[in-house]
């Protein structure tokens, strides 16, 4: 067990460094090649918060562990709004830009919806099973395409998002290397990650789906803490929510897409207990910003956001701890 806690260790440090270094050759290269700041702020930052779920779920696709998959999004996209703007709450009230309102907190309540439909082919469908399917994932893939798309109509400046000036040139072999560097981190961080979750998993009798429901879903969030944190003491609230709606978005329509169409991934109808909890917390997302004062994710919001992410994990987990009592959330 040992063994495993230190390479799980190992996968998130080998993870979210390799994502750092990743985005940072990224972001240099792009504006090497004068790409308008804009831009680099919408795909840099978005892939980069998001990167460690994708080469988590990729890992796992690969290697069939498919439940790990599918519970690595909805949990991570559950911890992102209820634990990650949870504690950026206490730390600075979150005030929201209009369009994040009235855009981004529907498009990301969207995604949800849609995952929850494309994976019901038992209710709605009447089908023996549910899964999703190679063309599911497709479906996925186009709505995300769909969103940048909305993206790029909308490129010009937006309050709280971090601006990229020019920096001075740099060596096109040392962006690479850090690139390279950092793309084997999340290769690898993501399969270390995958394969100490099935071996802990196992040897503590805890299902696969409500491991990465918890201890990787909160693991692959921690550049979105992380963010979100800083982005929130540096007075650049916007940020702080514009980051964990766009990483649920990406979440969903991208790395969900992906993962569907490297092998379907089948859905057990009781995790529509978690599907349901991830489009409560858009919804409560939403809610939060008219209650209270208008548009601002206040600190006893955020306080409440916690104690429901606390409930949640208590159920998650109760039934490992109670003999007798059936698992829950697909497991």
């Amino acid at each position: 067990m040992m063994i495993a806690l230190v390479l799980m260790l190992a996968g998130f440090v080998a993870l979210i460094k390799g994502a750092d270094l990743f985005v940072d050759g990224a972001a240099r290269l792009a504006r090497g090649m004068h790409i308008s700041p804009m831009a680099v702020g919408l795909t840099v930052v978005a892939f980069g918060t998001s990167a460690p779920e994708l080469f988590v779920n990729i890992s796992a696709g690969i290697s069939g562990n498919t439940d790990l998959a599918l519970g690595n999004v909805v949990g991570s996209n559950i911890a992102n709004i209820l634990l990650i703007l949870g504690v950026t709450a206490l730390a600075q009230p979150l005030t929201v830009s209009k369009g994040t309102v009235w855009k981004e907190i529907p498009f990301s309540l969207l995604a949800a919806l849609m995952l929850w439909v494309l994976a019901s082919d038992v209710y709605i469908d009447g089908a023996a099973s549910s899964a999703i399917t190679r063309s599911d994932g497709i479906v996925l893939l186009g709505f995300f395409g769909i969103f940048i798309a909305y993206t790029a109509s909308i490129a010009e400046p937006v309050a709280g998002l971090p601006d990229v000036s020019p920096a001075p040139a740099e060596k096109a072999a040392r962006i690479a290397l850090k690139m390279i560097v950092g793309f084997f981190g999340l290769l690898f961080g993501g399969r270390w990650i995958v394969d100490s979750a099935v071996i802990l998993g196992d040897l503590l009798a805890i299902p696969r789906a409500v491991m990465g429901l918890t201890v990787v879903a909160v693991g692959t969030s921690l550049p979105e803490l992380a963010t979100s944190v800083m982005a929130a003491k540096r007075g650049d609230v916007e940020i702080a929510v514009g980051n964990v709606v766009g990483s649920n978005i990406f979440n969903v329509f991208f790395i969900l897409g992906v993962s569907a169409v490297i092998r379907p991934l089948p859905f057990n109808p009781a995790a529509n207990v978690d599907m349901g909890v991830m489009m409560a917390a858009s919804i409560l997302l939403f809610i939060f910003m008219f209650t209270g004062r208008l548009r601002i994710m206040d600190r006893w919001e955020g306080v409440l956001a916690l104690l429901i992410y606390a409930l949640f994990i208590t159920y998650l987990l109760f039934p490992l701890f109670s003999p007798g009592v059936p698992a829950v959330s697909g497991s």
